[in-house]
């Protein structure tokens, strides 16, 4: 597997019509919706097992995912702000200043996954106490914790590393990354478990086991791929040496687009873990039910995931080449794909919930709640594929990172949490109405997406001549 011949973004653009864009970016997207959909059916894979176990482990487990998700979402605005940067003189033809960047992206991530394992090494009871006051919950949640902190640094690299590919059009080792990951952790995980072929029984450690073989085998078999199939005559040859250098100057011209975004993704992330503080301190019942419909709603939310990711390369790399016009063009079309896809994955989940949710051993009022929440996250998940990859891919992708930001900070922090604690600790209202509430933003943020992609200024050259 070689990597992607190097093609000039000006030929690119004038080239492309209908047919072409259109394969172009279905090309891109399928390969990253299905490595999003196989990474988070690990997650999925994960949680059934689990929840065959015991409800108290899927509750454990699932406080500590908390805190990784926030940490997660950091790692890929880190990488989101390399593929702005790194699309961009991808389009110009400049691979050096793409690798200058990808460097300071690597040592960033680094630094949060080092900081983050110290933190939890010296307080894990603290870390897990934050989400549930259930002792028993706390004490699986710090099993799991005590060999899940090791990931975070394997993570981190393997992030960065398929962010810098991701720039370049290379995408497809994502892919067959993630189904080596299931299939390793989905192994280890049967066995160490449950004790299955004369393994121990470890229940929430060995999961922890599964997921840290997974993705150190993972790191290392994308490490090996760089190495062998980096080639000049491909026209991008990323080393290990590219990693140990630093330009004041594009460092500089990284950090001021993505800081704002690993604040906004990072908020997110903390937001998301507060969904499970909120619930958490409502019904024990909760953490788990969240946790089961939660996990099969990201699965689903891969397709726009997918859709924002692949949008972020062509208009980034559109932008790169000076193509006004072009960029315009093609964000009216990447919508009205946005839009299809939202409603066919709103039918896709509704209908889904049903027989995964049967697959969990789950008390009968979780389920019950889980299968609510489902219901409610179907109807979510159409706003938010229209809004999610239009604000992440067409408008942050152009390099207009701040609008996002904006919008994010209003709708989670002024918005959405403060009502959400209302309406849990004042009105009492039931855990479906907090839901509703912690995911309305995914609806009404589909307004600002739409004016400002159709009517703002949103396009920004992020590349020096």
């Amino acid at each position: 597997m070689g990597m992607v011949r190097l093609i000039t973004g000006g030929t690119m653009a004038e080239g492309m019509n209908n047919r072409s864009f259109y394969k172009k970016f279905f090309s891109i997207y399928i390969a990253l919706v299905l490595q999003n959909v196989v990474t988070l059916s690990v997650n999925l894979a994960d949680n059934i097992m689990l929840g065959s176990y015991s409800e108290t482990a899927l509750a454990g487990v699932a406080a500590v995912n908390q805190i990784q998700f926030v940490y997660q979402q950091i790692i890929l605005a880190l990488g989101d702000g390399l593929v702005i940067f790194g699309s961009q003189y991808w389009g110009k033809g400049q691979t050096g200043p793409l690798k200058k960047i990808a460097a300071s992206a690597m040592h960033a991530a680094l630094m949060a996954g080092v900081v983050l394992f110290i933190l939890v090494s010296v307080f894990p009871d603290k870390a897990v106490g934050i989400f549930t006051e259930d002792r028993l919950i706390i004490g699986e949640g710090v099993k799991y914790l005590a060999v899940i902190r090791f990931t975070y640094v394997f993570f981190a690299v393997t992030q960065l590393l398929l962010a810098a590919l991701r720039s370049v059009e290379t995408v497809k080792i994502a892919f067959q990354l993630s189904v080596l990951t299931f299939f390793v952790n989905c192994g280890i995980n049967y066995a160490l478990i449950f004790g299955n072929f004369g393994a121990p029984r470890l229940g929430a450690r060995g999961a922890a086991l599964g997921t840290l073989t997974a993705r150190v085998i993972e790191c290392g078999a994308l490490v090996l791929y760089i190495y062998f199939s980096s080639n000049k005559k491909h026209g991008f040859d990323l080393r290990f040496r590219d990693y140990l250098q630093f330009d004041k100057t594009l460092a500089k011209d990284y950090f001021k687009i993505v800081s704002p975004m690993v604040l906004v993704q990072g908020l997110w992330g903390l937001n998301t873990a507060l969904q499970t503080v909120i619930l958490g301190h409502m019904t024990s019942a909760a953490i788990a039910a969240n946790s089961a419909s939660s996990t099969l709603f990201l699965v689903v939310k891969s397709a726009a995931s997918g859709a924002a990711s692949a949008a972020s390369v062509i208009i980034g790399k559109t932008v790169g080449c000076g193509d006004i016009p072009r960029v315009k063009e093609y964000s009216v079309r990447l919508q009205r794909i946005f839009v299809m896809i939202g409603i066919l994955s709103g039918i896709f989940l509704f209908f889904l919930r049903i027989p995964v949710l049967g697959l969990y051993d789950l008390r009968p009022e979780t389920k019950e709640m889980a299968d609510s929440f489902l219901i409610i996250l179907s109807v979510v998940s159409v706003g938010m594929s229209y809004q999610m990859p239009t604000n992440v891919g067409i408008i942050r992708g152009a390099g207009n990172a701040l609008f996002v930001v904006k919008v994010d900070l209003i709708s989670i922090w002024l918005i959405v949490m403060p009502l959400s604690f209302v309406m849990a600790f004042v009105v009492k209202a039931s855990p479906a109405a907090v839901v509703c509430c912690l995911n309305a933003d995914q609806i009404f943020k589909c307004v600002p997406a739409f004016l400002m992609s159709h009517y703002g200024n949103w396009i920004r050259k992020l590349t020096r001549e």
